[in-house]
């Protein structure tokens, strides 16, 4: 395994407030090495998609959720299923169809007989109740379901006839859209998607990837993977990228990074205000840090580096900006603005 990263670089302030501890060195060298041991152990039934695996971990890790885009057959449940395989989390898959309703998430209330002969309600509980919980095709369900999901991400709670009920430890909701039919489905408000920190991009496999899947998956029964941490484990790590340390230049590059989408701000550039009609809010500030965070610990650093800053710009921003009618026009979407604001960084930096 390649020596960590080293702790500071030439653009950081030399100061305590920059160093880890020596207990979080050593637990930051002990994901490192999980990390590697789980993605060699999810390797056995997913094909490549590695950066897609480390976009999902990020997101456990920075106590996010995540929103998968992706046509069908990619591998995207699977991929879930796996991770929480690997982690020792208990799983569930709700499909989200246009005539779910929110006690079909949550769970509901049950007329059951007592040993005394009496009839009492019980509450039998939701598939929400589980650690990893996968949100199929999210946008075929109307709005009042979607809102029952979206207070569980939110408040890690439920409501049930006015009782607040508490959502297992550690609690991850990962849900898909399909970007071909958009019939019959119902779009995710604006507000709505803000609450998912990371808008991952499942794409198609390379051809060498394709290859491997079709001789690997048709052939001999499919491996089984082992478990390589616990839930107990990842509430330490999360509490740990809480800890990493964040060079105070690091801070400044994702205050301008998300002010510079924002059309009407003077630190937009021209083409955003040509091309935005949105931008991004406060909460992309907290989850670029916080996603940059969890990014430098997997990589073994043990503060935060540009490069990391630059790896999760992409899927926090991408469903935040809001192109208007001339970007759609030129064929410019939110990743290509973003990828224009993250080479002026560059410039700026270099």
């Amino acid at each position: 395994m390649p020596d960590p990263a080293p702790i500071l670089d030439s653009q950081t302030n030399n100061n305590t407030s920059n160093t880890p501890s020596d207990d979080d060195v050593v637990v930051i060298d002990e994901l490192r090495s999980t990390y590697e041991s789980m993605k060699s152990e999810m390797a056995k039934v997913i094909v490549g998609q590695d950066e897609v695996v480390e976009n999902l971990l990020i997101t456990i890790l920075s106590r996010g959720h995540a929103l998968l885009m992706g046509v069908p057959g990619l591998a995207k449940t699977l991929m879930v299923n796996s991770l929480s395989k690997v982690m020792s989390l208990d799983f569930n898959r709700i499909q989200f169809t246009p005539d779910l309703m929110p006690s079909d998430i949550t769970g509901t209330d049950i007329l059951q007989d007592t040993a005394e002969g009496r009839r009492e309600f019980e509450f039998v509980k939701g598939p929400v109740f589980a650690n990893i919980i996968l949100a199929d095709e999210i946008n075929r369900t109307p709005p009042k379901t979607q809102s029952a999901l979206l207070e569980a991400m939110q408040e890690h709670h439920v409501t049930v006839s006015g009782r607040i009920l508490s959502l297992p430890k550690p609690f991850f909701v990962l849900a898909t859209q399909n970007p071909i039919e958009q019939e019959g489905t119902y779009s995710l408000p604006e507000a709505q998607l803000d609450r998912f920190m990371f808008f991952v991009e499942v794409k198609y496999p390379e051809r060498n990837e394709e290859l491997r899947i079709a001789r690997e998956t048709t052939g001999a029964e499919s491996q089984t993977i082992e478990p390589k941490v616990t839930g107990e484990q990842i509430l330490k790590y999360q509490k740990l990228v809480e800890r990493v340390p964040v060079p105070d230049h690091i801070y400044d590059m994702a205050v301008d990074l998300v002010r510079a989408t924002r059309p009407a701000s003077d630190d937009a550039p021209d083409f955003c205000k040509k091309l935005v009609s949105w931008g991004a809010g406060p909460r992309a500030v907290q989850y670029l840090i916080r996603g940059s965070k969890a990014r430098a610990v997997l990589h073994g650093s043990y503060l935060v580096r540009q490069e990391d800053l630059e790896a999760v710009a992409h899927p926090v921003l991408r469903h935040r900006i809001i192109t208007n009618f001339q970007a759609q026009a030129e064929g410019t979407d939110s990743t290509v603005i973003v990828e224009k604001l993250l080479d002026q960084i560059r410039n700026a930096s270099a």
